[in-house]
């Protein structure tokens, strides 16, 4: 794979704009089950542009949003800092260059596949303090749950660079994830998420993802017009749906 820090290098507008946030059922199940909440400290890990650190804020804590990417970390920084509790840190999951037992919680949306996960797990264990918890959040998009899903997930196998070598569903599986968290095994949750797209959405969507053909891409033209096609056949009333389960693994590594 390429340099997972680099790969959203020229994609940071496309992912501010077009990927999906995060439900408010994950901030209460992480408020019930995580301690989330007034007071707790809490580092993000991969955190991007902000969209799950934003949630976090809302809840009183403070949020270490930690991020490798200068330009996601940019991103947020611009959306965030006048946050109360907001914290930008320059650093990655193997070493995100804060103190030793200084968070309550480790967040890390749409971002744990990306990392070296026995190096990030030795990370997370140092910085988490005694009773702390990781949680690890995915949104996974129902590619077969209607025609227009069909055909998108078809289109993104013709079109991409890597698709298939860096799906997280391949990259961070319920074995993995078994490993990371250890003996003290772990706790699942889903909850339905949806984004409602127009064509200009739609093709944002496409191109906030690492695999996406890059503007300039001898195909580059080829994939617009397809992903025009296909909202075209399948847009109701100006938009096309893409639902997501947005699925969430927690406990304390072991």
């Amino acid at each position: 794979m390429r340099d997972p820090t680099a790969r959203f290098d020229d994609r940071v507008d496309d992912y501010e704009r077009h990927r999906p946030g995060y439900p408010t059922a994950l901030v209460g199940l992480l408020q019930r089950e995580c301690g989330l909440g007034p007071g707790r400290d809490v580092a993000d890990i991969g955190s991007g542009t902000g969209k799950l650190t934003e949630l976090l804020l809302a809840t009183g804590a403070r949020v270490y949003a930690v991020e490798p990417n200068k330009g996601m970390r940019q991103a947020a920084e611009r959306l965030l800092s006048q946050a109360p509790g907001f914290v930008s840190v320059d650093g990655r999951a193997e070493a995100t260059g804060l103190p030793d037992t200084s968070v309550d919680l480790v967040t890390a949306a749409q971002a744990f596949h990306w990392f070296d996960q026995t190096a990030a797990r030795a990370e997370f264990l140092r910085i988490l303090r005694p009773r702390g918890i990781a949680a690890l959040v995915w949104n996974e998009r129902d590619d077969g749950g209607s025609a227009f899903l069909r055909d998108y997930e078809r289109c993104l196998r013709e079109f991409s660079l890597d698709y298939g070598e860096v799906d997280h569903r391949r990259t961070a599986s319920r074995e993995r994830i078994s490993v990371f968290f250890g003996p003290g095994g772990f706790r699942e949750a889903e909850f339905q998420n949806r984004q409602d797209l127009d064509l200009d959405g739609l093709q944002g969507r496409y191109l906030s993802s690492s695999y996406a053909l890059p503007r300039g891409h001898p195909k580059f033209g080829e994939v617009m017009a397809a992903l025009s096609e296909i909202f075209r056949k399948h847009q109701q009333h100006g938009s096309v749906r893409i639902d997501y389960q947005t699925r969430v693994y927690h406990g304390r590594p072991a």
